[in-house]
């Protein structure tokens, strides 16, 4: 386990350089505006496009600019760690900015994510083992409509409804859970809800089709022949086997999600990474939009790491393919 493990954190970290090269050429040498002429400001003089670009290595090779780049953002610069550099619009520190929105992102995403494994998981397996009834027909309905309904629709009916008729919600906006737990409450669970269904009905699809599959295997019916109950044949046989997708795909759309619910976060008012890097990129403003997608490719490929190591508990075959 030990090795396997060590090979996943050296696989993680070629990855975390690529990206890295990817997004500075991206942002760096693909644009045709000269950076330090969009920091400069509006009309600005040759003399101060040049101290802006020798004051932020500009006029430095690109390969010593980008060993400087991913010097700051790993090692931290002298704003912290990480280093993520300077905002084009605010001429202000950007990590103070990115992570505060990350955390107010993770609560969102973390409380849906939550919301969509209860509803999913269950629907799921209960949709394989009445399958053809009314209850398959129910669920599958369910799903349908998860994956048809678009989010923006959900979340304006949800505050409709919720805030508008009967409110259940206090609509929308963004209270810190140490001010009001109440109220950081009230305004979070219409948007989990709206965010959990749509995932939810991918979950339960996955799951009943893996379930499907898996209840026909051979060893199901060895584990039933030796007189083993259905409860158990199912939870701990069944289920584990068909678990090892919903793992991988679990660990993919939170980290997606840590990089920003950019339309449930708009719908909501939730002053997360989404708006943020939005707003950013109708500004111009490339060192948000860089830092926010480098923080979004870690957090993906910290949670594949996650979810690698957990596969591999689940099914030790991988440990050793």
């Amino acid at each position: 386990m030990l090795r396997y493990l060590i090979r996943r954190v050296l696989w993680m970290i070629l990855v975390l350089f690529v990206i890295t090269l990817i997004t500075f050429w991206i942002f760096f040498v693909l644009p045709p505006v000269d950076p330090a002429v969009t920091f400069a400001g509006r009309a600005p003089t040759p003399e101060t496009i040049n101290r802006v670009r020798e004051q932020f290595g500009l006029d430095k090779p690109l390969y010593q600019q980008y060993f400087h780049f991913v010097d700051a953002f790993v090692t931290g610069d002298r704003f912290g760690w990480p280093g993520m550099g300077y905002s084009f619009a605010s001429k202000a520190a950007i990590r103070d900015s990115v992570l505060g929105r990350a955390w107010i992102t993770m609560q969102l995403a973390l409380g849906a994510a939550f919301l969509w494994l209860l509803i999913g998981i269950p629907i799921g397996i209960i949709s394989a083992l009445k399958r053809r009834t009314i209850v398959d027909r129910a669920a599958m309905g369910f799903a349908l409509f998860g994956v048809s309904a678009p989010v923006f629709w959900l979340g304006l009916v949800g505050l409709y409804l919720f805030w508008n008729k009967l409110g259940w919600s206090a609509g929308t906006g963004y209270v810190p859970f140490g001010d009001d737990p109440i109220a950081w409450f009230r305004h979070f669970w219409l948007a989990w809800v709206v965010l959990a269904l749509l995932y939810a009905a991918f979950y339960a699809r996955l799951v009943r089709g893996n379930m499907l599959e898996v209840m026909s295997e051979d060893y199901i019916r060895t584990a039933r022949a030796k007189g083993l109950s259905e409860r158990r044949v199912v939870l701990k046989h069944g289920l584990r086997s068909s678990l090892t997708p919903v793992v991988t795909l679990f660990g993919l759309d939170l980290g997606g999600l840590l990089g920003g619910a950019i339309i449930t976060e708009s719908v909501f008012n939730i002053p997360g990474l989404g708006p943020y890097t939005v707003a950013a990129a109708f500004r111009g403003d490339l060192p948000v939009v860089l830092a926010v997608t480098l923080f979004g490719a870690v957090a993906i490929t910290f949670f594949t790491l996650v979810v690698d190591v957990v596969y591999a508990y689940l099914d030790p075959r991988v440990r050793y393919a």
